[in-house]
């Protein structure tokens, strides 16, 4: 994973916002994190769109501990929309992790997930199902068409903050107002 966020040409690590002119509905009122960004494409999990099913049940269909946590699974996103993906800080080592930043990781694995089940999990964590997925240039190209808003990203607002809350947080974390943003966003 590239995590070089100090050029504007990477977006890793970094929140992508619905603008609230994005007519997609499978992103209106999107919060995007971005874990990888490269010439190639970039790789992202919608972390404000939860399921109807929650952790709990999916532990119970993987014949794991954990049956009982009623936790929010995110639609991470349209793509592969089967393949689980847990973000969380990096305090242990998993089979299938990747470093996103130096303060979250991204792992695929299922020892995570029967890890979390047994009690013996990271601290914080957010599950997904699903990816949202650019080709080379495509996300460059929203973006000049201001489809999103883009800020750093933090853990406080990706695990520290209430999914409900999370697109006004972030947006409060630019220094928008979400009312007074306008369709012409990012146009001088």
């Amino acid at each position: 994973m590239n995590t070089d966020t100090d050029t504007p040409d990477n977006l890793g690590h970094h929140f992508l916002v619905a603008s609230p002119y994005l007519e997609d509905p499978r992103f209106h009122g999107a919060v995007v994190y971005i874990c990888e960004h490269s010439e190639q494409g970039a790789l992202g999990l919608t972390v404000n769109r939860p399921l109807d099913i929650h952790l709990g049940e999916i532990l119970e269909q993987l014949d794991m501990e954990g049956g009982e946590l009623d936790l929010p699974v995110f639609s991470g996103g349209p793509v592969q929309p089967e393949r689980g993906f847990v973000l969380h800080k990096p305090d242990s080592n998993w089979q299938q992790t990747v470093l996103t930043s130096p303060t979250l990781a991204l792992t695929t694995s299922r020892d995570i997930l029967m890890a979390i089940g047994a009690d013996e999990g990271p601290g914080q964590f957010l599950v997904c199902l699903g990816y949202a997925g650019w080709n080379a240039g495509q996300l460059e190209e929203e973006l000049a068409g201001n489809a999103w808003l883009t800020c750093p990203a933090t853990p406080e607002l990706l695990l520290g903050t209430p999914w409900q809350k999370r697109y006004e947080a972030v947006l409060r974390h630019m220094g928008i107002d979400l009312n007074q943003l306008s369709e012409s966003v990012g146009h001088a």
